[in-house]
């Protein structure tokens, strides 16, 4: 079968990223994330063998190393640039989808686990979100900021941008994105000196 008809791995992770993203992960079958990427569902399951947690926590990493690329890129110019970035990232993602998704992170890390175990897929939310930290800490670090406040300010940051897109998708507005990078701003500029 020539490599172009077969349907890739990372089509399928960044096909249930999107629908995780618009849909969350309990409202999305692997059936539909398949069909999602445009992937016979017998091919998803030859590459996530153990089913749509397997495939969640793909989606979950692919979207938190997509985003620290972006970040990491910009973080060289410093945090504010950094923040910018992030910001500019989930306003594309709001905006182009006409509101319809958001962050494919945040939206597995509200689901209601199961009481008896954490899912992979929670586990891989909370890396994801301890790398942006780190990222944004380290920066702040670099540019002047005391350890622990380094570490309050991008706690904040992450908070603050994936709870400002959640408003940004009830809302149909980047009205809430654009108060908080103020906000944010101003912030970040305080602690680095600048």
């Amino acid at each position: 079968m020539p490599k172009s008809s077969t349907p890739s791995r990372e089509r399928i992770v960044a096909g249930a990223a999107d629908m995780i993203s618009r849909r969350g992960l309990s409202a999305t079958s692997i059936r539909e994330m398949a069909k999602h990427a445009k992937a016979p569902l017998g091919s998803t399951y030859h590459y996530f063998p153990d089913g749509k947690q397997q495939l969640a926590t793909e989606a979950v990493r692919h979207t938190g190393d997509w985003v620290a690329r972006s970040l990491l890129k910009e973080l060289d110019a410093g945090p504010a640039a950094g923040l910018n970035a992030f910001l500019a990232l989930w306003r594309k993602i709001v905006v182009d989808t006409d509101y319809h998704a958001g962050c494919p992170v945040l939206a597995v890390a509200i689901e209601e686990p199961p009481a008896d175990e954490i899912p992979p897929a929670l586990t891989a939310a909370a890396e994801v979100f301890e790398q942006w930290e780190d990222l944004l800490a380290t920066s702040l670090r670099e540019h002047g900021a005391g350890t622990e406040q380094a570490t309050q300010i991008a706690t904040l940051i992450v908070a603050s941008v994936e709870g400002t897109v959640a408003m940004c998708r009830a809302k149909r507005s980047t009205e809430p994105l654009d108060r908080t990078a103020v906000q944010l701003q101003a912030l970040i500029a305080t602690a680095v000196g600048g």
